[in-house]
């Protein structure tokens, strides 16, 4: 078994108050959870309007899923027009 968890830090360009920020990362969000299955949460920079901080974390059975899961996830994401991936920070246990 592994766990993966993964700090992810995203750019919301169209987000002009925390309002707005906030309903694209909750659709974000539940779209992550829908699809993949995981935890995931807003775990820093709350109250800035266009930068946010996700926590995710996904439970596999080896090392092999979990590359595949994150890869899966980052598209997913870098898919969603209303947010760029500025960086991310991968641990697998």
């Amino acid at each position: 078994m592994r766990v993966a968890i993964c700090l992810l830090e995203i750019h919301i360009p169209a987000a002009g108050s925390l309002k707005s920020k906030r309903q694209v990362l909750m659709s974000l969000i539940q779209r992550l959870r829908n699809q993949f299955n995981l935890s995931v949460t807003e775990v820093g920079c709350q109250d800035l309007w266009q930068h946010a901080e996700l926590g995710l974390a996904v439970v596999c059975h080896n090392g092999a899923g979990a590359d595949s899961i994150l890869e899966q996830i980052f598209s997913f994401v870098e898919n969603d027009s209303r947010v760029n991936i500025i960086s991310s920070k991968v641990e697998i246990y």
